[in-house]
């Protein structure tokens, strides 16, 4: 696929750019509207990628915790034992909680934890299921009320019988940026893993107490400009990090539903380094 209309995808489902010009650039790079529609299926996130982990011996469902401009609610995934266990948030893209991250939570719940992926969106009410219309429904929010919202979900998992007080986050795009955020604003947080997220502001790393992990595509231009910053303010605050680019992906490259971007050796080998990494920091 050509690096260009791989950007300008990326570029409209990340910038205020409206699905009508994104069609007419999309035509102007494929070089007539019938290629531009035979290109369309082959770029655009496809949900039939997702749910691809069983459950069968798992414990899942949904619960739910207030936040500050509503009710919260967020899928569960752990181990069927009565053992308590390390707790993952799972954070999400920009279009809300669907069946890629609760997947991903079925992931991290195979692999021991105690798995909430709460849906910022929540609080809105119905939600449509277009991913323009979600994405036009995160413009509605305000980034400190995200924020807090998903603070809040460490407050639900102190009084939950399943954990065991060991916290850890992983997120993925807007929820990369907002597990570097967690990172500085929950001080017990033990462990925070972003994949191809915003960095929080250089002032602000100072009071992270966590380990971090940063996983980044090679060719996510966008991103990858606030890496030197934010690894110097790391080094600068000696704070435990572990810093990763994969050569010759894009953004999103662990997102099986996105079949232009997703890398399958770059998003193993970085899940992998992902339970290696819980497993240091919420399980030794």
């Amino acid at each position: 696929m050509n690096q260009e209309i791989i950007d300008l995808y990326d570029e409209y489902t990340h910038a205020p750019l409206s699905r009508n010009e994104f069609i007419k650039r999309l035509t102007i790079l494929a070089g007539s509207l019938t290629a531009a529609m035979s290109i369309l299926p082959l770029i655009e996130v496809n949900a039939a990628g997702a749910a691809i982990t069983a459950a069968d011996d798992l414990e899942t469902g949904y619960i739910s915790y207030e936040g500050v401009n509503g009710t919260m609610k967020a899928y569960m995934a752990k181990p069927s034992t009565n053992q308590k266990l390390p707790a993952v948030v799972v954070i999400h893209e920009n279009r809300g909680l669907n069946a890629r991250i609760e997947d991903v939570a079925r992931r991290a719940a195979k692999a021991g934890y105690l798995a909430i992926a709460p849906n910022i969106l929540s609080p809105l009410g119905q939600l449509p299921e277009n991913d323009d219309e979600l994405r036009a429904k995160f413009s509605t929010l305000k980034p400190e009320e995200s924020l807090q919202n998903f603070i809040r979900a460490f407050g639900y998992l102190r009084t939950s019988k399943d954990c065991n007080g060991q916290f850890g986050c992983v997120g993925f795009c807007w929820g990369g940026a907002m597990a570097n955020n967690l990172a500085v604003e929950v001080p017990d947080l033990k462990a925070a893993v972003a994949f191809y997220g915003r960095q929080p502001n250089t002032e602000a790393v100072g009071r992270i107490k966590a380990a971090v992990q940063l996983h980044y595509g090679g060719l996510d231009e966008r991103v990858n400009a606030g890496i030197p910053a934010y690894e110097a303010a790391l080094k600068l605050n000696n704070t435990p990090y572990e810093l990763y680019l994969y050569e010759g992906v894009n953004h999103a490259f662990h997102n099986d539903t996105a079949p232009t971007r997703y890398n399958e050796a770059a998003a193993k080998l970085a899940w992998q380094r992902t339970l290696d990494f819980f497993q240091k920091h919420l399980k030794a």
